[in-house]
């Protein structure tokens, strides 16, 4: 009698240890089948609880990822017709460019400005470079209308600014001129974590090569052009 008295006290103490057991009714019996319902409730609701916290993380992220770098233009939107005044059929002037998000860090900026339709949209055979621009100081925040330098001239950069060779083999900046079709002209802005140093009239590629492994945020600019009738 004794031994029985003591079997059933182990038992009911190791069901009051067990947390799952301790909220379940006190049956006198309780199935295996039911502890087994009890405790996939708990993975269930733990699991939902997790998904809901990463989730929720995830959009803070997204959230607080939308300031970033911004590069806009007053003389045109984005995907639109770049004005004439700003082709080699016209003043061939560099447009006005402005932008805002420059991450905590950047110690500068650089711009290049292509096309990668050229000769034709049709059948692209090479990106053709009109602007390449470096070490402009972080604290600028745009250039203004004919900034750049054009056919070899001296413009009135932001302080530290340097320009780099186009495809014309130019220092500064040169605008459209397709010789066919519309073509679309990208204006890339980098926010990069160093000044570069050592370049003297680099290329596209020389400055994209000195910018690897540096850049901190890309933005772009697109627009188009195609020659009057």
């Amino acid at each position: 009698m004794i031994g029985r008295q003591n079997n059933l006290h182990n038992k009911t103490h190791r069901a009051s240890d067990n947390p799952i057991l301790s909220i379940l009714p006190h049956h006198q019996s309780i199935s295996k089948k039911t502890v087994a319902k009890v405790f996939s409730s708990f993975v269930i609701l733990l699991f939902f609880l997790t998904s809901s916290s990463r989730k929720s993380r995830s959009n803070q992220v997204i959230e607080e990822g939308m300031v970033t770098l911004q590069l806009k233009s007053t003389a045109f939107l984005n995907g639109e017709s770049i004005p004439k005044k700003f082709t080699r059929e016209g003043e061939d002037l560099s447009p006005p460019l402005s932008w805002t998000g420059t991450p905590a860090g950047t110690k500068s900026l650089a711009l290049i400005v292509d096309d990668p339709d050229a000769p034709d949209p049709i059948a692209p055979q090479v990106t053709w470079v009109h602007w390449v621009a470096y070490n402009i100081e972080p604290d600028v925040s745009g250039l203004q209308e004919g900034a750049a330098s054009k056919h070899n001239t001296t413009a009135k950069l932001p302080a530290g600014m340097q320009e780099g060779l186009n495809d014309w083999k130019n220092v500064g900046y040169e605008g459209p001129n397709p010789p066919r079709g519309r073509h679309r002209y990208f204006h890339k802005l980098y926010a990069l974590d160093t000044i570069l140093e050592g370049l003297d009239n680099p290329t596209k590629a020389m400055l994209e090569a000195a910018m690897e492994g540096h850049v901190l945020d890309k933005t772009e600019l697109i627009g188009t052009y195609a020659k009057s009738a």
